[in-house]
């Protein structure tokens, strides 16, 4: 096992990069660790947060950009130190997607003196936000930042994410009538009617729908704003509703649907395209290859439930897919990565990128 990668990906953990100080700090770090190993790393900025770019290789071969974020979502006290217990390496981030990024920068390092492949690294700040425009991804894209294949380390299991929902992030806002806590009975509890109306969203027909990577949509209901006093019946309350849909909906469709309910106002608060790469392009095929190579199994194309940045590389025209290691609990309190699947999926990245000059050739 590499001490050096385990070591780099907990330093990566430590940093809190739940908000701007702490994405700053953790760019911070990981530019002087590039530079320190002659790899001149350059930056931009996306709303005050970090874009990094630094690649090796000679600009006449195939381009592979490799790309990954920072930044991670809120986490309880103690998530930010992170532990090793036998093969798990605990943490926020570890798993989404701080080890997989520490395997990243490892392999960047590994391929400076090959010149068979172009090797492009570029880490923004800004993955997990809920900006609909200026995000750190399409900045990365729009500054031609580019590649013939792009992947994503987002945790996939050492599996290679051809498919990736959509995002339909909605508002719906219920009216009830006030009355005195004391005597409910004489309102119309707009929180329990926001309640029903979720339930109601949950059995509407898109929600059924399934296909050959996807079981369903996925349906959450993330935030309820509802109520302004203990004592009070609540007469107004809004539910933020996050859909995850399948990449052959129509989230117009999906968003009639909801507002045919007729018991609620609808605001749509901001949509993200699903992602889908063909799985037999010579470069999917290649680091499918590479990936049997180094673990037990086979790394069958598999759908992701979340959204994916993939889609930034995915709109100009080039192919991306969501590559990752292994282990459980992101977004949770026991959040972990695979230590042993770390170095695994950073051998797969060496394998891929070595090998690919002859595999295009073939």
């Amino acid at each position: 096992m590499s001490d050096e990668l385990v070591a780099l990906a907990s330093r990566l953990v430590a940093y809190d990069t739940s908000g701007p100080d702490g994405v700053l700090d953790a760019a911070g770090f990981i530019k002087g660790w590039l530079e320190a190993r002659g790899i001149e790393t350059t930056g931009d900025e996306v709303r005050g947060l970090p874009v990094l770019k630094a690649e090796v290789g000679p600009d006449d071969v195939p381009t592979i950009v490799l790309h990954g974020h920072i930044d991670v979502v809120p986490a309880q006290t103690g998530q930010f130190e992170p532990r090793v217990e036998g093969d798990r390496l605990y943490g926020r981030g570890a798993y989404d997607m701080k080890g997989g990024l520490a395997a990243m920068l490892l392999t960047i390092v590994a391929m400076r003196e090959q010149e068979g492949v172009r090797v492009r690294l570029g880490i923004v700040g800004d993955e997990e936000s809920e900006e609909e425009v200026e995000r750190g991804s399409d900045q990365l894209v729009d500054s031609g930042f580019l590649g013939d294949f792009a992947i994503t380390g987002e945790p996939t299991d050492l599996h290679i994410g051809v498919e990736a929902k959509g995002v339909l992030a909605l508002r719906v806002t219920v009216e009830g009538t006030a009355a005195h806590g004391a005597t409910p009975w004489l309102g119309e509890n707009a929180v329990l009617r926001a309640i029903d109306v979720f339930r109601s969203i949950e059995s509407l027909p898109f929600a059924r729908h399934s296909s050959e990577l996807f079981d369903r949509p996925s349906i959450n209901l993330g935030r309820i704003l509802g109520g302004d006093a203990l004592n009070k019946v609540p007469d107004r309350c809004a539910i933020d509703v996050d859909i995850r849909y399948l990449p052959d909906q129509d989230p117009a469709t999906i968003l009639g649907e909801v507002e045919g309910i007729g018991a609620a106002e609808v605001e749509q608060l901001f949509t993200r395209p699903p992602a889908v790469v063909d799985r037999e392009l010579p470069y999917v095929l290649a680091l499918c290859a590479a990936a049997t190579a180094h673990h037990d199994g086979q790394p069958m194309s598999v759908g992701r439930d979340g959204a994916s940045d993939a889609v930034s590389f995915l709109r100009v025209g080039v192919p991306a897919v969501e590559f990752g290691p292994a282990g459980e609990g992101h977004h949770g309190p026991e959040e972990w990565v695979s230590v042993s699947s770390l170095r695994t999926y950073q051998q797969t990245l060496d394998t891929f990128l070595r090998s690919l000059p002859a595999r295009l050739a073939a």
